[in-house]
């Protein structure tokens, strides 16, 4: 679970492998890079370099995936990227299109900070879930107002089902390095944002030893890919 308050770091890809040699240009003085690679074998590169600006982005990146959520107080709707949280994301449609999220609670509400779900049925009782996933907090994206983000152990790679919807920019919990791994955020609130912050003005109290639970039960009735 995330901690109740704790900017963000962006991972920029290296440079490509490959040999190279120097050559200089005594007309313009210019030193240029070339591959020491032969022009027979460079031709199928070129053509899947041009083949690649002509088809676009999208040629290379994985489309958003959008999902509604049904809750006991309003829809909402959500726009999630598996570009940058591929195994994520993957986790978490898995369990939709399982019906795992259907009848269970938002456990944690704290005002002003974030809603918690996706774990408990309503009388408390702890989901038994998949093994836990690896933390990909490190993506560049930021536990903004309106993101979705996984909860978990204080372990980093400990994610397993449970997530939250960050009320308020919650920067503190972006990753940092390897001793502030920080909570992977995977997606964001398209729609239904007013749902988002009505559940996270319900009265909160302790509950089977748990605190921040809801006084008001706020019902998770199911979440599905939208196409």
């Amino acid at each position: 679970m995330p901690p109740a308050g704790r900017g963000s770091r962006k991972t920029v890809a290296g440079p490509a492998t490959g040999q190279y040699h120097s050559r200089f240009d005594s007309q313009s003085g210019d030193q240029t890079m070339q591959t020491a690679r032969s022009p027979r074998a460079r031709f199928p590169i070129i053509l899947l370099l041009v083949a690649g600006i002509l088809a676009g982005p999208s040629a290379f990146a994985a489309e958003p995936v959008n999902v509604l959520m049904k809750t006991s107080l309003g829809e909402i709707r959500l726009e999630l990227y598996p570009d940058q949280a591929p195994v994520t994301v993957q986790n978490f449609v898995d369990y939709a299109n399982d019906g795992f999220y259907d009848g269970t609670i938002f456990h944690r509400v704290i005002s002003h900070f974030m809603i918690q779900g996706g774990g408990f049925t309503p009388d408390m009782q702890k989901k038994t879930t998949r093994e836990p996933i690896i933390n990909e907090a490190s993506n560049g994206l930021s536990n903004r107002r309106g993101t979705i983000a996984m909860a978990r152990l204080p372990q980093p790679d400990s994610a397993t089902a449970q997530f939250f919807i960050n009320v308020q920019n919650n920067m503190n919990l972006d990753y940092k390095d390897e001793r502030n791994p920080g909570y992977a955020v995977f997606g964001q609130v398209t729609a239904g944002m007013d749902v988002v912050d009505a559940i996270a003005d319900v009265p909160t109290g302790m509950r089977d030893g748990r605190r921040d639970v809801p006084l008001e039960t706020v019902t998770i009735e199911s979440i599905t890919r939208l196409p």
